[in-house]
């Protein structure tokens, strides 16, 4: 489970060079074009060098006139049944191609139009009335205050309420769920966010067989934080109030530029936890790092909520299941910060 971002990665990284690697009936009848061109232009290349050395065997008296007029003749003829052969072939392709375009089986499009990489609107699920975008996508960052809950209250005597933080950035996608109302959106995505906890009163974590406690320890810590870092797909349904446009007649939709508020939730894996403890010993700094499953639940999910004007709101989300598998006491994380979703 924790070697997971990796085989993320990769997954991403191979789906991508799948679909960049994707060619279109235009790219592909672009080859082989420049593959007929090609053919052409060597076979040329290569009678001209031939007939060069005709011209030399007939300035050194090798052959007669008459013998290298129809020698170049000879040749000539051999290189275009060469060109015919390989050219040939190559419109063979090329029928192929326009037979699989008939047949459905080829985009339109050259694939370097139709696959970007960007975070402003997509081309895609078009509004049938005005031709407009529905769907747009946004770059998501969020940061702020992080603790526990125990039924319903804070933990805040534990955990440092000021010192324990989380960050959130990912993508989502946001698609207007109605042809002629702006009101309603799906917004949907995946995020990587972190959860940190400092506890309070040089205390850490220790595991005791399925239990994780919190203990004083021995040392006089500078800093005892731990940290999960997990990847989830956040959903929700989003009200937005900014009003339509209208230019020319037509009546264009936006979002992002007037209030927003979101209700959904999230659900993802725990990726990585470690606990970071820093020291002072004998004139030294010392900072240890020890990673591990600390009896984290491998699995995330959870409520969230956010209220805002264009790009900022204020976010906050609610871990339903425990931090800890089987702890006596179940602690749930608590978020309560700033959001910014930028298209």
């Amino acid at each position: 489970m924790k070697n997971f971002t990796i085989y993320l990665v990769i997954l991403i990284f191979l789906f991508v060079s799948k679909v960049l690697g994707q060619e279109t009936f235009e790219s592909k009848a672009k080859k082989i074009a420049n593959k007929i061109e090609k053919i052409t232009k060597e076979e040329k290349a290569t009678l001209k060098e031939e007939v060069e050395a005709v011209n030399v065997q007939l300035s050194e008296g090798k052959i007669t006139q008459e013998q290298a007029d129809k020698r170049k003749k000879e040749l000539a003829e051999a290189r275009a049944v060469i060109i015919e052969e390989k050219v040939t072939l190559a419109q063979n392709e090329l029928n192929d191609l326009v037979q699989q375009k008939v047949d459905g089986k080829i985009k339109e499009q050259d694939s370097t139009h139709t696959y970007t990489i960007r975070w402003h609107k997509r081309d895609c699920d078009k509004d049938s009335i005005h031709g407009e975008k529905r769907t747009t996508s946004q770059f998501v960052f969020a940061m702020g205050l992080n603790n526990m809950m125990v039924d319903g209250k804070l933990q805040d005597s534990n955990y440092s309420f000021i010192g324990s933080h989380f960050y959130e950035w990912g993508f989502t996608y946001n698609s207007r769920l109605m042809k002629n109302d702006n009101l309603l959106h799906a917004k949907y995505g995946l995020s990587l966010m972190y959860n940190n906890i400092r506890p309070t009163d040089n205390r850490s974590f220790v595991v005791n067989g399925e239990q994780t406690n919190l203990e004083v320890n021995t040392i006089n810590l500078d800093e005892s934080r731990f940290r999960n870092v997990y990847i989830v797909l956040p959903v929700h349904l989003e009200f937005d109030f900014t009003k339509p446009k209208v230019s020319n007649g037509k009546t264009y939709f936006r979002t992002h530029e007037s209030f927003r508020f979101g209700i959904g939730g999230y659900a993802g894996i725990n990726v990585k936890s470690k606990q970071i403890l820093k020291y002072d010993q004998d004139d030294l700094d010392y900072k240890t790092t020890v990673k591990g499953d600390y009896n984290v639940n491998n699995f995330i999910y959870g409520l969230s909520s956010y209220v805002g004007y264009k790009a900022l709101s204020l976010y906050v989300k609610y871990d339903l299941n425990p931090l800890f598998q089987d702890n006596l006491v179940d602690e749930k994380n608590i978020s309560l910060g700033l959001r910014f979703d930028i298209n």
